[in-house]
């Protein structure tokens, strides 16, 4: 998702060299062909659990922020999300907390579209949401962090709201748990196939062995 979401940057003026990495986005998806994503069989007692997070200035040519998400329900992923931020963050803080707006109004969204798919058990009580920065997650709680939010637009500041109001629940991870990090920068191997699986993607043969 998120090398998609770095060459969707460039669409206008393509080179050579985003060919080649088009390519080889290609080129996995073939390899890649026979996995999909294991949920538990109707297992309507999960719950509803989002992870997000974000980079600092990685574009380097506008030194916006790339804001990643997911959502998971019976054991997998059920919706994700690798996008540039439309504003040029001034901090980590501020970086994270605008991906966290974006991850709440995703979860406003599922929230209703499980309720109304009679999985109301999965949204009974806040949506937690996992981030992995505890300055975000303080500002989400506590308008008194006056000095590092007033600059930040308005809009983003509907995941105070939602905080507020127990819609959604932030909670903290550590940086190695964080599953929303391969949504926003580019990992090596071990690390891209760990948070892979767990995102709960894996081969046609693992379903068949853990049926």
């Amino acid at each position: 998702m998120y090398a998609v979401c770095m060459l969707s940057r460039f669409m206008e003026a393509p080179t050579r060299q985003h060919m080649f990495a088009a390519k080889r986005v290609l080129r996995y998806l073939k390899g890649t062909s026979t996995y999909g994503i294991w949920y538990k069989r109707k297992d309507k007692n999960s719950k509803l659990l989002g992870y997000t997070d974000s980079d600092y200035a990685g574009d380097l040519d506008d030194r916006k922020s790339t804001s990643g998400y997911v959502f998971f329900i019976a054991g997998g992923a059920i919706s994700w999300a690798s996008k540039k931020q439309p504003v040029v963050t001034l901090s980590t803080t501020e970086a994270e907390f605008v991906a966290g707006s974006y991850c709440a109004a995703q979860c406003v969204w599922l929230r209703k579209i499980l309720e109304q798919m009679g999985w109301e058990d999965s949204v009974s009580a806040a949506t937690k949401v996992l981030c992995d920065s505890s300055s975000a997650i303080k500002l989400s709680k506590n308008p008194v962090f006056h000095g590092r939010s007033k600059h930040i637009d308005v809009r983003f500041h509907f995941l105070r709201d939602l905080a507020k109001e127990e819609v959604i629940e932030m909670e903290h991870c550590r940086s190695h748990e964080q599953v929303a990090d391969i949504m926003t920068k580019a990992l090596n191997l071990d690390a891209f196939q760990n948070l892979r699986y767990q995102l709960g993607v894996c081969a046609e043969e693992e379903f068949k062995l853990g049926e």
